[in-house]
């Protein structure tokens, strides 16, 4: 007599069983984000990195570009910028393709765990989560860690929340609701100092960062709904300002009542100029910087551009120009 075999039960793991696994099997980490890191690049990193080491695990948190402006949160002294020796898994956070990296991953192949919110992520890893709707990386993190086997302490507290309410830019972007404050709430009450965040990452500025706007500001052009300006070496050498950003100057530049798209563009010195767009609601410019190499949101993008910076300003203004009409012609004005 022929006996029926039994089904066959395929067990699919969640992302979330596959990263705890992962976590559990593995004890050295290395854990990267972008170049010229924003505070949810650092947060995040500081965040799921300090988590890993209260757990007893080796971690190199590394930016290529260091974390000194970010001194203000818990273990940024032990950012490094240069990964040393063999790792049982590399994770990258808040970054939307490999070459955003820099050279940190060079030699160390794929990444393991890629997390992001980035809506252009190429999906990079070999686990991808990556959730365009969240309003930084750092609020995937604080939804995540727990099923990861992680505690979120009040210093990993004070490093996500910063990553929040830097990427909100103080919780002004368009995608912030009541569940954004509640996660924060949330991180607050884990030990998350909002007020010195706040402070640090939004209303403090160096003496060099504000000279360095104002060579900025002296150049401010506004044509049509497009508000730009230009930062060049000579005016980071006058000014003094040791890095290669543009000291947030941008978000000056949206705040101009005038603009429905802000640029600033940051000569660069390898012949590439730095390029970020910020949009009002109800206009998406991370496909313009995609176009360009680059990515980001809907509200906020960038990209690296090679040429001079005469040359790149006039192609992205006229690209702009071209995005800025087509809205004109959708609201048929």
């Amino acid at each position: 007599m022929k006996v029926a075999s039994r089904p066959r039960i395929w067990m699919i793991k969640t992302l979330d069983e596959q990263v705890a696994a992962k976590f559990t099997a593995s004890h050295r980490f290395l854990i990267a984000s972008h170049v010229r890191p924003d505070a949810d690049a650092a947060g995040s990193l500081l965040g799921l990195g300090l988590a890993l080491m209260r757990q007893g695990k080796s971690v190199q948190m590394v930016l290529e570009d260091g974390g000194e402006k970010f001194r203000y949160l818990p273990g940024a002294e032990q950012i490094l910028r240069a990964p040393q020796g063999e790792v049982d898994m590399i994770i990258v956070v808040d970054c939307s393709d490999s070459d955003r990296v820099g050279a940190v991953l060079n030699g160390y192949g794929q990444p393991d765990l890629v997390v992001d919110h980035h809506k252009t992520n190429l999906d990079f890893g070999k686990i991808n989560m990556v959730e365009p709707a969240q309003v930084a990386t750092a609020a995937i993190l604080f939804d995540h860690m727990p099923a990861w086997g992680l505690e979120i302490d009040a210093d990993s507290a004070m490093c996500l929340l910063a990553g929040i309410v830097g990427d909100t830019i103080g919780f002004r972007t368009p995608n912030v609701d009541a569940e954004v404050l509640r996660r924060c709430a949330a991180l607050i009450d884990l030990g998350g100092d909002l007020t010195h965040i706040y402070n640090e990452e939004l209303v403090m500025r160096s003496y060099e960062a504000v000279r360095y706007w104002g060579s900025g500001l002296n150049r401010l052009e506004h044509d049509n709904g497009l508000v730009y300006t230009s930062l060049t070496l000579a005016d980071r050498q006058d000014a003094g300002y040791l890095s290669d950003d543009d000291a947030d100057l941008v978000n000056v530049l949206s705040a101009i009542r005038e603009a429905q798209i802000a640029i600033i563009f940051v000569e660069q010195r390898d012949n590439t100029v730095k390029v970020s767009w910020r949009t009002r609601p109800g206009l998406d410019v991370s496909g313009i910087a995609y176009q360009f190499g680059g990515g980001g949101h809907a509200a906020a993008a960038g990209a690296d551009i090679e040429g001079s910076l005469a040359e790149v300003k006039r192609r992205v203004i006229h690209e702009t120009h071209k995005l800025l009409g087509n809205l004109t012609k959708e609201m048929g004005v």
